[in-house]
């Protein structure tokens, strides 16, 4: 009796599993960081343009991360930390409960907060994604970069305390405002979720799971909870230093090539529009922190009235370009919106009272 022998059948191209297809070349850039080859870029044209630049710029680079890196990491971790702990929902409950009480709070604390412009983006991102309400966050937000206890020693000796203490208490004013007008705001339905996805999205699975869990503050025991506390802390980490270190770059351009002080000078007349002009001059001429005090200083004594040098410090600080590139790559536009129209409408009201009090 003869065996038959089994012979599998052959496979025909038709039959073989399909590999999945390689990316094109399309595909491949558009998973390429744009932020960060923008800097890259950046970084290059300045070196074949001007070597020396370059090189500035990378040390003012390094130089803002080296004042704003202890406020980095803090508000980076603590934000982590509050999700993961689960504590988030109980911050958002407390100040979602006095919110008139944490709004001018937030206001008085934030004029005299030693934070500039850019290093107070991290800080309002580990509040935001703490679940605190967007009211007392942009009360803070705004009053934070217009003075702190330095500055004001440093201009109450130069200017003297009728500017000084102006100043100090339109920080407060315009935290206030900012604070109460968005929280008309938002009980009227704006600015659900100010947090643009990005910041937010890699981890929402996860903290979605651990809703309704109680706090924990020993995270690290829980393996969800300590994945999380990782996957948030490395999420916005790189979001932040990335968005921050292409502001830095460009601020470090706009300091050497629009100097503050050339500018004033266009603004030192009388005329009934030099303070809505000092507003918006004051933006991309990023009068910030401690450079505003000699520049305004030697305006003044140049002839600059006190409207417009208030003004334009002011403009300066709130609503600088590098700063609000960050805030646009953390908020959705209508927040983003609402942070330019409170920082431009607070310095034109404050330039125009100052020359009346002052003047």
């Amino acid at each position: 009796m003869s065996e038959t022998i089994f012979t599998p059948p052959l496979q025909t191209p038709a039959d073989t599993p399909a590999s999945p297809p390689r990316p094109g070349l399309l595909d491949r850039v558009k998973r390429v960081d744009r932020v960060l080859a923008v800097i890259l870029a950046l970084i290059f044209i300045l070196a074949v343009l001007n070597r020396d630049q370059a090189g500035a710029s990378i040390l003012f680079v390094a130089d803002a991360y080296g004042f704003i890196a202890p406020f980095f990491l803090m508000s980076v971790l603590a934000a982590a930390w509050t999700k993961a702990t689960g504590l988030d929902r109980q911050i958002a409950r407390a100040f979602t409960s006095r919110p008139m009480t944490a709004i001018f709070l937030a206001a008085l604390f934030g004029a005299f907060s030693p934070f500039c412009s850019c290093g107070v983006v991290p800080i309002i991102a580990g509040l935001l994604g703490a679940g605190v309400p967007l009211a007392p966050v942009m009360a803070f937000w705004i009053a934070s970069p217009l003075m702190d206890p330095q500055i004001f020693i440093l201009m109450a000796a130069v200017f003297g305390l009728p500017f000084t203490v102006f100043k100090a208490a339109a920080a407060v004013v315009m935290g206030l405002g900012a604070g109460y007008g968005t929280h008309v705001l938002v009980a009227r339905g704006a600015f659900a979720d100010p947090l643009k996805g990005a910041v937010t999205s890699c981890c929402g699975a996860r903290k979605k799971a651990l809703e309704g869990a109680p706090v924990e503050w020993g995270f690290w025991r829980d393996r969800d909870r300590m994945t999380l506390f990782r996957d948030e802390s490395r999420t916005i980490g790189w979001f932040l230093f990335k968005w921050l270190t292409l502001a830095f770059l460009i601020e470090s351009l706009m300091v050497t090539y629009i100097p503050a002080d050339q500018v004033g000078r266009w603004l030192g007349g009388g005329e009934w529009w030099t303070i809505p002009a000092a507003v918006m001059v004051g933006v991309p001429a990023y009068l910030n922190g401690f450079a505003a005090i000699p520049t305004i200083d030697g305006l003044m004594d140049l002839g600059m009235a006190p409207g417009p040098a208030m003004a334009f410090m002011i403009a300066g600080g709130v609503t600088s370009i590098p700063a609000a590139m960050a805030v646009w790559a953390l908020v959705k536009r209508g927040t983003f919106l609402w942070y330019i129209v409170l920082g431009l409408t607070g310095s034109l009201l404050a330039g125009m009272l100052a020359q009346a009090v002052l003047g």
